[in-house]
């Protein structure tokens, strides 16, 4: 069944980067899959329906609890990293207060490989940042905020 919910992962991937106005051969490349499999993907051959509704209800989680699930199926950082950048449709920034010691312990907690240390200060990618709040939960020092970014309203998450 985790491979079923894997391909309804990727399904979902698909779907999206079509939707971006990728081609069949670029999403291949994006999804690190065969070009047969997008073209079956997107014509809705080989479908396990089942399998689509159990992935578009991951998706629905909570973003840490969407990156966990995620990284524990696939088992590969990369992978894991472009489907949730693929299919979160969520926007989210950092705030990193003056109180950061960085100390690193940020870096090596983040998933999806957002946070770096600069200047002794971690500074963390909105592009990358799928909100789990890890980061945040982590710091020693509470200096780390994470916001969702919401039609141009900020909002804290906690």
């Amino acid at each position: 069944m985790p491979k079923h919910i894997v391909s309804g992962l990727k399904y979902l991937a698909t779907i999206e980067l079509k939707k971006k106005g990728l081609t069949q051969q670029k999403i291949a490349e994006e999804l690190e899959i065969d070009r047969s499999t997008v073209s079956h993907y997107l014509n809705g051959r080989n479908l396990s329906w089942n399998s689509i509704d159990v992935a578009k209800t991951m998706t629905q989680l909570c973003p840490k609890d969407f990156l966990i699930l995620t990284n524990v199926l696939i088992k590969n950082a990369k992978k894991t990293q472009k489907i949730i950048s693929t299919c979160q449709s969520k926007e989210f920034k950092a705030d990193v207060l003056d109180s950061c010691i960085g100390c690193g312990l940020c870096v090596d907690l983040c998933l999806m490989e957002a946070v770096s240390i600069k200047s002794l200060k971690a500074n963390i990618s909105p592009i990358k940042c799928c909100g789990c709040l890890i980061c945040q939960e982590g710091c020693p020092t509470n200096s780390i905020k994470i916001l969702e970014v919401n039609n141009d309203r900020e909002y804290q998450r906690s």
